[in-house]
């Protein structure tokens, strides 16, 4: 009996330790499906489901291969235990770029006709308002970040009058269809880019007319040295105008994590 009654002690205090353990980081990258116009669309649901506690929801776009392994990484990164990510296929499912030309050719349909682009966008935004009945989505706080393409992207989101609280573009496509647009912008928009992306900033002129000309709380922030790709870890040239570079990629980050939680501090 004594052996029995150590043994059990022994279980009690096993099970008490465990229970005692913090929670470890588990990060889901749940598929989430949709489909417009009849074209489907294949995306990821990405966040830390260690801890139950809401927090603000990002549609995420990423860069002109769309979905892709290096993408999920990113998103999971960027999610940590602070937000739940859309990881958002603009494409459509059976649209995945292998190299630039196809990558290319993926983009100029949504380009060449930013009515679709922001049907997409803002449908993409009603995909993850649904996802709150089964993850920890706060609906207050929400918002849009993009990179490249995907700049271009959640730009156009605030540009179509979405509730989002707030966007942010990196390395962004600056260049609107039309201006006027800036007019329906609520969301407080940040914009980074490169000072040398000879991409984006002959863009810049443009764009900060069109701001001036919104009633948008907005700030576009202008990262000496860097070129276009900045955040991209597998932009590995050592010259031309997609590079990536870990001082800028680190300050647009912290630039992003202060723009939102002001946004979201706000009543």
């Amino acid at each position: 009996m004594r052996l029995i009654r150590r043994f059990l002690l022994a279980l009690v205090a096993l099970v008490a330790v465990a229970y005692a353990q913090p929670a470890f980081a588990k990060m889901v990258a749940k598929p989430v499906d949709w489909t417009l116009d009849g074209t489907a669309f294949h995306s990821f649901l990405i966040y830390d489901d260690a801890g139950k506690a809401k927090r603000p929801g990002l549609v995420m776009v990423p860069n002109w291969y769309g979905v892709t392994d290096i993408a999920v990484k990113k998103a999971e990164m960027i999610a940590g235990k602070d937000y739940v990510i859309l990881l958002t296929d603009m494409y459509g499912a059976s649209v995945r770029p292998k190299n630039n030309d196809e990558a290319q050719a993926a983009i100029m349909p949504l380009l060449k006709d930013r009515v679709l682009m922001r049907k997409r966008i803002s449908l993409a935004v009603d995909q993850l308002k649904a996802q709150a009945s089964s993850a920890p989505i706060d609906t207050g706080r929400l918002a849009a970040i993009g990179f490249c393409f995907g700049g271009a992207s959640v730009l156009d989101l605030a540009r179509s009058g979405s509730d989002v609280r707030a966007v942010v573009a990196f390395h962004g496509v600056l260049a609107t269809d039309d201006p006027s647009l800036s007019k329906n912008i609520k969301a407080r928009v940040l914009a980074m880019t490169g000072a040398d992306d000879v991409d984006t900033m002959p863009q810049a002129p443009g764009f900060l007319s069109e701001m001036k000309g919104s009633p948008a709380d907005w700030r576009f922030a202008v990262i000496g040295h860097a070129v276009h790709c900045f955040t991209e870890t597998e932009a590995t040239a050592a010259t031309g105008n997609c590079r990536y570079d870990a001082k800028a990629a680190g300050e647009s980050y912290a630039m992003m994590r202060a723009w939102l939680a002001e946004t979201f501090a706000k009543s």
